[in-house]
Protein backbone atom coordinates (compact mmCIF):
# COMPACT_ATOMS: atom_id res chain seq x y z
CA UNK A 1 0.00 0.00 0.00
CA UNK A 2 2.91 2.61 0.69
CA UNK A 3 5.63 0.92 -2.13
CA UNK A 4 8.75 1.35 -0.91
CA UNK A 5 9.11 2.05 2.67
CA UNK A 6 12.60 3.71 2.60
CA UNK A 7 12.30 7.72 3.48
CA UNK A 8 8.62 7.45 4.25
CA UNK A 9 7.15 8.27 7.68
CA UNK A 10 4.31 5.92 9.05
CA UNK A 11 2.45 6.42 12.24
CA UNK A 12 1.88 3.77 14.10
CA UNK A 13 -1.49 3.62 17.00
CA UNK A 14 -0.90 0.85 19.69
CA UNK A 15 2.27 -0.43 20.63
CA UNK A 16 1.35 -2.41 23.26
CA UNK A 17 0.48 -6.45 22.60
CA UNK A 18 -3.50 -5.41 23.23
CA UNK A 19 -5.23 -2.73 24.66
CA UNK A 20 -5.60 -1.39 28.54
CA UNK A 21 -1.69 -2.94 29.09
CA UNK A 22 1.91 -2.03 28.90
CA UNK A 23 2.71 -4.82 28.05
CA UNK A 24 4.76 -5.37 24.83
CA UNK A 25 5.54 -8.79 24.76
CA UNK A 26 4.07 -10.44 21.81
CA UNK A 27 3.48 -7.52 20.69
CA UNK A 28 2.73 -7.63 16.68
CA UNK A 29 3.96 -3.88 16.22
CA UNK A 30 7.33 -4.70 17.58
CA UNK A 31 8.26 -6.88 14.22
CA UNK A 32 6.50 -4.18 11.92
CA UNK A 33 8.59 -0.88 13.53
CA UNK A 34 11.64 -3.09 13.23
CA UNK A 35 11.19 -4.18 9.74
CA UNK A 36 10.18 -0.37 8.96
CA UNK A 37 13.18 0.83 10.06
CA UNK A 38 15.47 -1.70 8.42
CA UNK A 39 13.86 -0.33 5.02
CA UNK A 40 14.30 2.73 5.88
CA UNK A 41 10.81 4.44 7.26
CA UNK A 42 10.90 6.74 9.43
CA UNK A 43 8.70 6.00 12.89
CA UNK A 44 6.07 8.20 14.79
CA UNK A 45 4.33 5.72 17.56
CA UNK A 46 1.82 6.26 19.80
CA UNK A 47 0.22 4.24 22.85
CA UNK A 48 -1.58 5.41 25.65
CA UNK A 49 0.17 3.19 28.13
CA UNK A 50 3.49 1.46 26.30
CA UNK A 51 5.54 4.73 25.36
CA UNK A 52 8.03 4.21 28.22
CA UNK A 53 8.45 0.68 27.68
CA UNK A 54 8.76 1.28 23.78
CA UNK A 55 12.04 3.53 24.67
CA UNK A 56 13.63 0.97 26.45
CA UNK A 57 13.55 -1.47 23.16
CA UNK A 58 13.82 1.58 20.22
CA UNK A 59 15.74 3.69 22.12
CA UNK A 60 16.08 7.00 19.59
CA UNK A 61 15.46 5.21 16.85
CA UNK A 62 11.65 6.16 16.68
CA UNK A 63 9.48 9.22 17.56
CA UNK A 64 7.35 8.93 20.27
CA UNK A 65 4.02 10.95 21.16
CA UNK A 66 1.68 11.33 23.96
CA UNK A 67 -1.36 12.48 21.25
CA UNK A 68 -2.37 10.06 18.70
CA UNK A 69 -3.10 12.89 16.15
CA UNK A 70 0.48 14.54 16.66
CA UNK A 71 2.10 11.08 15.88
CA UNK A 72 -0.05 11.34 12.67
CA UNK A 73 1.22 14.65 11.49
CA UNK A 74 2.82 14.61 8.31
CA UNK A 75 3.05 10.67 7.97
CA UNK A 76 2.67 9.22 4.60
CA UNK A 77 0.77 6.31 6.12
CA UNK A 78 -0.90 5.58 9.54
CA UNK A 79 -0.92 2.01 10.84
CA UNK A 80 -3.29 1.08 13.96
CA UNK A 81 -2.13 -2.15 15.70
CA UNK A 82 -3.74 -2.11 19.03
CA UNK A 83 -7.30 -2.43 19.56
CA UNK A 84 -7.39 0.42 21.66
CA UNK A 85 -11.31 2.03 22.24
CA UNK A 86 -10.13 5.71 21.58
CA UNK A 87 -8.65 4.37 17.85
CA UNK A 88 -11.99 3.66 17.67
CA UNK A 89 -13.38 7.49 17.90
CA UNK A 90 -10.32 8.70 16.02
CA UNK A 91 -11.67 11.81 14.02
CA UNK A 92 -11.52 10.83 10.47
CA UNK A 93 -11.44 14.51 9.11
CA UNK A 94 -8.91 15.70 11.33
CA UNK A 95 -6.89 12.49 10.54
CA UNK A 96 -7.28 13.10 6.94
CA UNK A 97 -6.07 16.80 7.11
CA UNK A 98 -3.19 16.05 9.11
CA UNK A 99 -1.66 12.88 6.75
CA UNK A 100 0.78 13.60 4.41
CA UNK A 101 -0.88 10.73 2.21
CA UNK A 102 -4.52 9.65 3.23
CA UNK A 103 -3.25 5.60 3.55
CA UNK A 104 -4.69 3.65 6.67
CA UNK A 105 -3.63 0.15 7.47
CA UNK A 106 -5.99 -1.27 9.94
CA UNK A 107 -4.09 -4.37 11.77
CA UNK A 108 -6.63 -5.04 14.20
CA UNK A 109 -10.15 -4.48 12.15
CA UNK A 110 -10.61 -1.35 14.03
CA UNK A 111 -12.71 0.63 11.91
CA UNK A 112 -15.53 0.36 9.57
CA UNK A 113 -13.82 0.10 6.39
CA UNK A 114 -16.95 1.69 4.04
CA UNK A 115 -16.36 4.87 6.72
CA UNK A 116 -12.99 5.16 6.56
CA UNK A 117 -13.36 5.01 2.37
CA UNK A 118 -15.83 7.72 2.86
CA UNK A 119 -13.56 10.37 4.49
CA UNK A 120 -11.05 8.93 1.48
CA UNK A 121 -8.61 7.24 2.73
CA UNK A 122 -6.97 4.42 0.95
CA UNK A 123 -8.01 1.85 3.54
CA UNK A 124 -6.74 -1.69 4.31
CA UNK A 125 -8.04 -4.00 7.06
CA UNK A 126 -5.32 -7.07 7.30
CA UNK A 127 -6.97 -10.36 7.37
CA UNK A 128 -10.50 -8.88 6.71
CA UNK A 129 -12.67 -11.12 4.49
CA UNK A 130 -14.41 -8.97 1.62
CA UNK A 131 -18.72 -10.01 1.56
CA UNK A 132 -18.68 -10.99 -1.88
CA UNK A 133 -16.17 -13.74 -1.61
CA UNK A 134 -18.31 -15.32 1.65
CA UNK A 135 -20.93 -15.48 -0.18
CA UNK A 136 -19.50 -17.37 -2.92
CA UNK A 137 -19.79 -14.42 -5.88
Amino acid sequence: MIGDPAGQTIALLGLAFKANTDDLRESPALPIIEGLLAKGAKIRAHDPRALAGAQKIFGERIAYFEDAYEAATGADALGIATEWEAYRRLDLSKLKELLARPVLIDLRNLLDPAQVREYGFVYEGIGRVVQSRIQGS
